[in-house]
């Protein structure tokens, strides 16, 4: 009886210990869903998704406790939507508060270096779980008209999450804008050791740009254009 007992006593502390442990480095794949009917309000825009009135795209985010590499994984089937929402890949340094993303403008890389932004978040009481993780809600107002929801899991350390949203005490499962148009939830969360050669990559002979000198240069070059302007309003949906 006695080896029984102290049988389910190391059980209880081995149950206990993984339920407390947390994450420091691993992989993340998130859905995205975007409601084609609220980015496309233009009548000849809606015919052309009148039997697609949403999109899913799916995205993978390596990370520990110094960067992460938030990445578009490619669809295997044919998506004749593919021009519909944007596909964006961000390197983010933690320790040096550096960030280089990488963004698909009409399928050509495009190169914006610039730090990480300080959000201002407000954390509530509200809790759901995401991908088998407790997380916690937050609340960022980026402008008066503009508020971001995002589920953020204390179990998982390092402060990373899909785009270029970071900030919180634990790793973003869910992000949402407040009409719904966009969301994101983690579907699988991954514990791995990550390759320092995954957080690498290459500019090549490509140009790099500021966020302000690219925002500057496409106005220039098509925002004289109705379909110009949304694409710039998209491309730089979260700086």
């Amino acid at each position: 009886m006695a080896g029984i007992k102290y049988l389910l006593v190391a059980c209880a502390i081995t149950l206990m210990g993984s339920s407390f442990a947390q994450i420091t480095e691993g992989k993340i794949i998130f859905e995205r869903k975007t409601n084609l009917e609220k980015k496309f309000d233009d009548p000849r825009m809606a015919e052309i998704i009148k039997n697609n009135k949403s999109k899913i795209d799916n995205f993978e985010m390596y990370f520990n406790e110094k960067q992460s590499v938030f990445k578009p994984i490619p669809s295997t089937e044919v998506d004749e939507l593919s021009w519909a929402t944007t596909k964006n890949t961000v390197h983010q340094n933690i320790e040096t508060e550096e960030r280089m993303s990488i963004l698909d403008l009409m399928g050509n890389q495009v190169f914006v270096q610039d730090t990480m932004e300080t959000r201002v978040w407000k954390i509530t009481d509200s809790k759901r779980n995401i991908a088998g993780f407790e997380c916690t809600k937050a609340i960022w107002q980026k402008d008066d008209s503009t508020r971001i929801y995002a589920w953020f899991a204390p179990a998982i350390v390092p402060s990373v999450g899909p785009e270029m949203f970071t900030g919180l005490p634990g790793a973003i499962l869910g992000l949402a804008t407040e009409d719904g148009g966009i969301i994101y939830f983690a579907k699988e969360v991954k514990a791995m050791n990550v390759p320092p050669t995954t957080f690498e990559y290459k500019v090549g002979k490509n140009d790099i740009y500021s966020v302000e000198g690219l925002r500057k240069d496409l106005l220039g070059r098509f925002g004289n254009q109705p379909w110009g302007k949304r694409m710039i309003n998209d491309l730089f949906r979260w700086f």
